[in-house]
């Protein structure tokens, strides 16, 4: 096939993912008892809006938005202004939230947000402050794999066509020397496309060899056997990379700046007190997370999740640009225009008054 050919067929493939995860789910779930921290009575509205809508997924390396809504900062700076929060699947799924004017600010990975800006010629979003670097291993079945060269030849599951974790698996396999034709998944490895949540049961029944998956479903599969063969980080520069950025809708952006400044103070003070208060911090993200879905993580897997993950306000924004370019490499993005998609003026606005130091959007901020 053309390369032009496969690279349309990769954007239709993308561009019908959040549909089908809206058809079978709706833009996100709101829970009834959702754990969120409800308005003081009295508290004055910011910029005289009645609420702000979040989204956010429910997964470790959203940590800031976890415990941000369970401990309650989100809704202590927004003051008379109701933290509304949906609960996301998927990245696709978000962004077409976002831009349907049913969620206003995001955490989000870094291929969505690329995906997302582009597709809109870089009209619907912005990427507004970092969350988590991290927290992505290469876990596979130590009877069948025991080093980086067995890979090959094996089936490995990622989440999602042409998400962060399958756009760095398939990098790494061309590093290797090794040949995998992007759109089907086949060819020297066999990339398995799976959903984190079945990605487990999967691995018990022996249809897959391993995975290349965030955290926790990297720990949840050494519970069952699985053995870490490589950590993601190991192959940055300083062992960072982002895994959960901040986006808001551009409209927002420029109607509500109050109060997306006081959302991005909150996820400041949330990340500050994570830092400082990591046992705690762990705690309250799993609080969270067994509200959200029912069930809170084992301690065999939250422990070894939770250490893998670094939180920070930085996007890291030079390696969401490495990012980009690999997935150029793998034939599932042509040429990005990403100038444009870092807003961190309000971000630095917030660091500075907390003496803290301001942080760098890689030469792609706006004008």
């Amino acid at each position: 096939m053309p390369a032009n050919s496969a690279l349309r067929r990769t954007f239709a493939v993308i561009a019908a993912l959040p549909l089908l995860t809206l058809a079978a789910c709706g833009y996100g779930s709101e829970a009834k008892d959702d754990g969120a921290v409800k308005v003081a009575a009295g508290a004055k509205k910011i910029d005289g809006l009645d609420s702000v809508r979040i989204g956010y997924f429910g997964n470790l390396t959203h940590a800031t938005a976890l415990v941000g809504k369970q401990k309650g900062f989100f809704q202590k700076s927004l003051g008379g202004t109701e933290a509304k929060y949906q609960v996301f699947n998927a990245g696709p799924s978000e962004i077409e939230a976002l831009n349907s004017d049913s969620i206003d600010i995001g955490w989000i990975g870094p291929s969505p947000a690329i995906n997302g800006y582009t597709a809109s010629k870089g009209k619907n979003l912005r990427i507004i402050g970092g969350s988590a670097s991290g927290g992505v291993k290469l876990v596979v079945n130590p009877d069948k794999i025991k080093s980086l060269k067995d890979v090959k030849g094996k089936k490995i599951a990622t989440p999602q066509l042409g998400n962060t974790q399958d756009v760095a698996f398939l990098n790494w396999i061309a590093e290797q020397g090794w040949k995998v034709d992007a759109q089907s998944g086949k060819g020297d490895v066999s990339v398995v496309r799976t959903d984190n949540k079945i990605t487990p049961d999967a691995y018990k029944s022996g249809s897959i060899d391993g995975a290349w998956v965030p955290e926790p479903t990297a720990s949840k599969l050494v519970a069952e056997g699985a053995k870490v063969l490589l950590d993601e980080s190991s192959l940055w520069p300083d062992k960072k990379f982002v895994i959960t950025n901040i986006i808001v809708r551009q409209e927002f952006l420029k109607d509500h700046p109050k109060a997306v400044e006081a959302v991005l103070k909150a996820a400041v003070e949330t990340n500050k007190w994570i830092n400082a208060n990591s046992d705690e911090a762990k705690a309250a993200a799993n609080k969270q997370l067994g509200i959200d879905s029912g069930k809170e993580l084992p301690a065999d897997v939250l422990d070894p999740a939770w250490k893998s993950i670094q939180i920070t306000d930085d996007p890291l924004a030079a390696t969401l640009n490495t990012e980009a370019e690999h997935a150029v490499k793998a034939g599932l993005l042509e040429n990005p225009l990403l100038k444009g998609i870092y807003d961190l003026t309000l971000l630095n606005k917030v660091l500075k008054a907390e003496g803290a130091s301001t942080v760098d959007d890689a030469g792609l901020g706006v004008q």
